[in-house]
């Protein structure tokens, strides 16, 4: 692998570890900690609107293609100003009683959500342009592997240092790292489009109507669509319900910190990588069938602890092998829509596929719970695993061979 390769890789690392250690933290760390303080069922469950911002963010996506400080980078600008509002809000949050200023620590964790949603926009569209088609695959499993990484510490890591060294302390270490991952931005040089001329007709010059649609109006979309919406859904719908029967089996809340916090994310970072180097050689059609009918072996596997195969082992390897699966899927399904993204409105374009995923998961989660009460825990796997036959179907259907393209603007420039 050349040295440049290695230093594009390196940088979307780092971005993508940092962007995800806050954001697991406020979805499954701060909700611990704060039953732990003696904080209600209720007034926990507004956490649930730090959700928000992840699934409108591509509202203003168009704003962050259109507009930026072309001299420091496009993205780069956004990126250097998002992670730093991120680690000083974080840092003053570090300073915020949680049991007494509540709302405080909401609105908060809401600007963080917003911040962490907005530098994704970004540092997924940095990620189209400096990425040839040839190294999406590996790109986009650093990018899955990144996530699970920030996940290990944002979840499993995060918690530790609550419960040895508190609030105040972990917060400022929260901070301390997300500041230190621009470190390799500071040496990158983007590749940007010189500024327009008026006579230019790029996509940058269109409406914020006109390239919030533009997406939507492009040839064979409503297949690129359903995949998009059910590719992952029936993963999706199986994982969720996972956790309860965890529960229910008996398991300790350390016991499903260790399972689900560290070694389901670990081998998801492993199975991320695995797939980054398999997709330039399967090709993306193949790589999302065959990695879509592991999940439906993977979703298989939920089954045997729903029949009493429960023991610690057992469960290890259910949370290993679904892990390390769906993030190969998803690692294919990224680099999909990274190839369906014009590097010229590559933050809109990008945000639009990944929104509908997270919708889409979203949705699948809401509903697991209503077809597991209603038909048991063997009941919702397996209509989970029919979903997920149905989305191979959906892949061999509507999924055409085609060359990516770059989309390169003519005229660039590094910065």
């Amino acid at each position: 692998m050349q040295t440049q390769q290695l230093q594009k890789l390196g940088l979307l690392g780092s971005l993508y570890i940092s962007q995800y250690i806050p954001i697991t933290f406020l979805y499954e760390t701060l909700p611990i900690f704060l039953r732990q303080q003696g904080l209600s069922l209720r007034t926990i469950g507004f956490l649930n609107l730090l959700a928000l911002p992840l699934i409108i963010k591509f509202l203003w996506a168009p704003f962050i293609d259109r507009y930026g400080f072309t001299r420091w980078g496009h993205y780069r600008s956004w990126i250097f100003g998002f992670q730093s509002f991120l680690g000083c809000t974080t840092l003053v949050l570090a300073f915020v009683e949680v049991t007494t200023q509540f709302k405080l620590l909401l609105v908060g964790a809401l600007f963080i959500s917003f911040l962490s949603a907005s530098q994704d926009i970004a540092t997924d569209a940095l990620a189209v342009g400096l990425l040839t088609p040839q190294e999406r695959g590996i790109g986009n499993g650093v990018q899955r592997g990144g996530n699970a990484l920030g996940a290990v510490i944002g979840g499993g890591g995060m918690l530790l240092s609550l419960n040895v060294w508190g609030w105040q302390a972990t917060l400022v270490l929260l901070a301390g790292m997300i500041v230190l991952a621009l470190l390799p931005l500071v040496r990158h040089r983007e590749v940007v489009r010189q500024p327009l001329k008026q006579n230019e007709p790029l996509e940058t010059q269109k409406s914020y109507r006109q390239v919030l649609t533009h997406f939507f109006q492009r040839p064979n979309v409503a297949g690129r669509l359903i995949i998009l919406i059910i590719y992952a859904f029936g993963p999706y719908m199986a994982s969720t319900m996972f956790r309860p029967l965890l529960v229910d089996i008996g398991l300790s809340l350390a016991d499903i910190g260790l399972l689900l916090g560290v070694i389901s994310y670990s081998s998801g970072f492993v199975g991320a990588l695995i797939a980054g180097g398999l997709i330039a050689k399967l090709g993306r059609r193949r790589s999302l069938l065959i990695f879509g009918s592991l999940q439906v072996m993977a979703i298989a596997a939920y089954i045997l602890p729903a029949v009493g195969f429960d023991s610690f082992l057992t469960l290890s390897l259910v949370a290993i092998s679904t892990q390390a699966v769906n993030s190969m899927a998803t690692t294919a399904l990224f680099t999909v829509m990274m190839d369906k993204s014009q590097v010229s409105t590559a933050g809109t374009d990008y945000t639009i596929q990944s929104s509908i995923v997270f919708f889409s998961g979203m949705v699948a989660a809401v509903i697991s719970g209503m077809i597991a009460q209603a038909v048991g825990y063997l009941g919702l796997f397996g209509i989970s695993m029919g979903i997920a036959l149905v989305s191979i179907l959906a892949v061999a259907a509507f999924f055409h061979k085609t060359k990516a393209s770059q989309f390169r603007p003519s005229k660039e420039k590094q910065v």
